[in-house]
């Protein structure tokens, strides 16, 4: 699984309750881990027992410790662009998360058109050959429609974690096979449809994910759990819907999967989430 785009590093504060402007509050506990969308999919498809490589720009001192806490995910860095610091800020009642991050601000590995070098196109190309699925968040946006053209050529299916409209998505999906949706994406499934990409996904919060495909539809419930922590759970959806598309599984199940998964994430920390899920592997 080659996973292609953002990695952060999270420093996440459990609170009771949201600061008001100008107020102060004591954490009930804090956490630093990498974070972002492609990075907690990596994460999430090796807690799964799935090979997980990750694409990503990780320089500094902030890149090393996001790439020795990344273990046992294999990272593959290009460009000299560090990670992000994205703050995070959870509700300990019911899980809710606000983030202030820079994201992929700063990514240098492009050339003067907006494409990649070809340094870095040789190792975007030798990662997608070892791939069985290319998942993309559009984070470092001429990495992924790298990454997606080259997986096209191959036949390696491209899924793209689409959670929210950026600039290269105009290229980058008529290249895309499962687009996963987040519910507040700004296209509609018929738009999404109209620019080339066959399975269309669209996740909203709490209720039944639903999906199309050739003029089929359907949807599937969402788990009810007791929420500790939302932040990086779509990360974590689209790392196992990842994972289901290498199997092959028909998209009921994927879709199935997915939200069972993600369920493991919500009812748990950033402080313990990629060791649950693993146990919650084991026993099934």
């Amino acid at each position: 699984m080659l996973c292609v785009g953002l990695t952060t590093v999270d420093v996440s504060q459990l609170v009771a309750e949201f600061p008001l402007p100008g107020q102060k509050v004591q954490s009930l506990g804090v956490d630093l881990a990498p974070g972002g969308p492609a990075a907690n999919a990596a994460r999430a498809v090796a807690a799964l027992g799935h090979r997980a490589v990750l694409l990503t720009s990780l320089g500094g001192e902030l890149g090393g410790f996001a790439r020795e806490r990344l273990r046992p995910v294999e990272v593959r860095s290009v460009g000299a662009g560090g990670p992000a610091l994205s703050m995070v800020v959870v509700r300990e009642r019911d899980g809710e998360r606000t983030v202030v991050s820079r994201n992929a601000a700063g990514f240098d590995g492009a050339a003067g058109d907006g494409s990649v070098d070809a340094e870095v196109h040789a190792e975007v190309g030798a990662a997608v050959g070892e791939a069985d699925v290319v998942l993309v968040d559009g984070h470092l946006g001429p990495l992924a429609l790298a990454a997606a053209r080259l997986a096209r050529r191959r036949g390696v299916p491209v899924v793209l974690d689409a959670g929210s409209w950026k600039p290269v998505l105009d290229d980058l999906l008529p290249l895309v096979d499962v687009a996963a949706c987040a519910e507040g994406f700004e296209l509609s499934e018929r738009e999404v449809h109209d620019r080339g990409v066959p399975l269309v996904i669209r996740t909203h919060g709490p209720r039944p994910v639903t999906w199309s495909r050739g003029g089929a539809t359907g949807s599937q419930p969402v788990p009810v759990v007791e929420v500790r922590d939302t932040n990086g759970a779509g990360d974590v959806w689209h790392g196992a819907l990842a994972v289901a598309v290498a199997r092959g599984d028909e998209t009921a199940d994927a879709v199935r999967w997915a939200n069972e998964v993600a369920a493991v994430r919500v009812r748990n920390t950033a402080w313990d989430w990629v060791e649950e899920l693993g146990r919650w592997r084991d026993r099934r």
